[in-house]
């Protein structure tokens, strides 16, 4: 017993060999356009925190799109992906919008609930497909998070075109109903699946990037 608990742990890959497979590094640009979205959500610069939350997103769908396309990975390398899409995918999708809400609201305290309910939603949602995986071949059990940010990204397009006491619950509310529907029995399509939602994903992508992006220049 001793001498297998030794071969094993000799056996062990090296931690940071994995961050040289190609899905993994996509996973973390994508984790990399995350903190610049927290970051520029934390200084108000809601643009370019769109642009940060839309391409973690299109990061996200590339990193599986190359998986399956890629030969030679092994049984680790998948199993070590998936666990980091996940670890990912808490950050992306549940901590970044909550921050979102609580800098739109000026840190105001009285916001905290709101901002824990969509962490909390992100985290259960996470936990359930870990557990559970898809209702079947092709869909999920609750809202995929990610569409959290595809949606989110959306809201902010009129945050320009409408007053501020009319923009700011549609985005809070848009956010709690976000986090209801992580959470709840529908049935939704594994959009990132199919190539061309990835490509779709891409063409919106790079419009919302030109929208927050170009009035900057």
């Amino acid at each position: 017993m001793i001498i297998d608990q030794k071969e094993n742990r000799m056996s062990q890959p090296a931690i940071i060999s994995f961050v040289k497979d190609l899905p993994n590094l996509c996973s973390l640009a994508g984790l990399a356009c995350t903190l610049m979205a927290i970051y520029f959500c934390v200084k108000g610069s809601y643009s370019l925190a769109m642009v940060g939350m839309i391409w973690a997103v299109a990061f996200d769908w590339a990193d599986g799109l190359i998986a399956r396309k890629m030969k030679g990975r092994t049984g680790d390398d998948r199993m070590f992906g998936g666990q980091l899409d996940l670890v990912i995918d808490i950050v992306s999708y549940g901590v970044t919008p909550s921050v979102l809400v609580l800098s739109f609201s000026g840190f105001n305290p009285l916001f905290l609930p709101l901002a824990f309910v969509m962490l909390a939603a992100a985290a259960i949602r996470l936990s359930y497909f870990s557990t559970f995986g898809l209702s079947d071949e092709s869909k999920y059990t609750g809202l995929a998070l990610d569409n959290n940010n595809i949606f989110l990204v959306f809201v902010f397009l009129f945050e320009s075109l409408l007053p501020s006491d009319v923009f700011s619950p549609v985005l809070y509310v848009s956010a709690l109903m976000l986090a209801i529907l992580n959470v709840s029995q529908i049935k939704t399509p594994k959009l990132s699946g199919k190539s061309r939602n990835v490509y779709l994903l891409a063409i919106y992508t790079l419009a919302i990037s030109g929208f927050n992006i170009w009035p900057i220049l």
